[in-house]
């Protein structure tokens, strides 16, 4: 349950880790070797392995990519789609396997990092797309009154560039925690009325066990659910930015 665990290397550098970090680096340690193998033999008739991150890899690129960006923005954009969306599930799915036991993303660091770079490349398309008129066209929509600017430029401002970041940041993080807290919640009640409680406390002890593995389960489709939510926004933005009005 802590989420700032004492550092056990590197103490007092930049470069400190503590539980959490060494989390995050088996994460993407265990990303990286999966697509290496996966990838490492490629065959035009995919064996189980194979198949299994081609899906993956095609949830990203038809069902996000190309059904919101079309095919020649999706094929720009592919690269950090798919990053995100696997970067996210991993850190995410941490936090209910056994003996890591905390999300990756339960912390504010690696929520803003990606929040930041799906803003970044937000902005750059819309640069990329209209470099003289982006900013304006997100500022100063068409067909409104000027007087009306007075009212809906500030809006668009702290909406379009200021609140976006910070939502998909404490989308990310708080959905890990509050995950992270009740599961903690479930398996520490059911060790209290099993084996410190007496009675027929033990009983008790057995339905929260039961909640506990059932929310397992709830959370590893929410560690799903959130990278495709993440990537999903980060996939509308870009296609706003690259409207045919920027």
């Amino acid at each position: 349950m802590e989420f700032f665990p004492e550092v056990f290397l590197f103490d007092g550098t930049p470069f400190a880790i503590n539980r959490i970090m060494m989390v995050r680096f088996i994460a993407v340690a265990a990303l990286l070797i999966l697509f290496w193998i996966g990838t490492r033999r490629m065959r035009v008739v995919p064996g189980r392995f194979q198949s299994l991150i081609e899906m993956g890899l095609d949830l990203v690129r038809v069902n996000i990519g190309e059904d919101l960006l079309g095919k020649k923005d999706a094929k720009r954009f592919l690269p950090i789609l798919t990053t995100i969306f696997f970067m996210v599930l991993f850190l995410n799915i941490t936090g209910v396997i056994p003996f890591l036991n905390i999300a990756g993303t339960s912390v504010i660091g690696v929520p803003l990092v990606l929040a930041l770079v799906s803003y970044i490349t937000f902005i750059y398309a819309g640069i990329k797309k209209s470099p003289k008129k982006f900013f304006k066209n997100s500022l100063f929509p068409a067909g409104v009154p000027w007087p009306v600017y007075i009212i809906v430029t500030p809006i668009e401002l702290v909406s379009t560039f200021v609140i976006r970041p910070v939502t998909l940041t404490l989308r990310l993080m708080m959905n890990m925690v509050v995950g992270h807290l009740l599961l903690v919640l479930f398996f520490a009640a059911t060790q209290f009325f099993i084996f410190a409680a007496g009675g027929l406390w033990p009983l008790l002890g057995i339905g929260s066990l039961a909640f506990g593995f059932a929310f397992t389960l709830f959370e590893i489709l929410v560690a799903v659910l959130q990278a495709y939510v993440f990537t999903l926004l980060t996939a509308v933005y870009i296609q706003l930015a690259v409207a045919d009005e920027h």
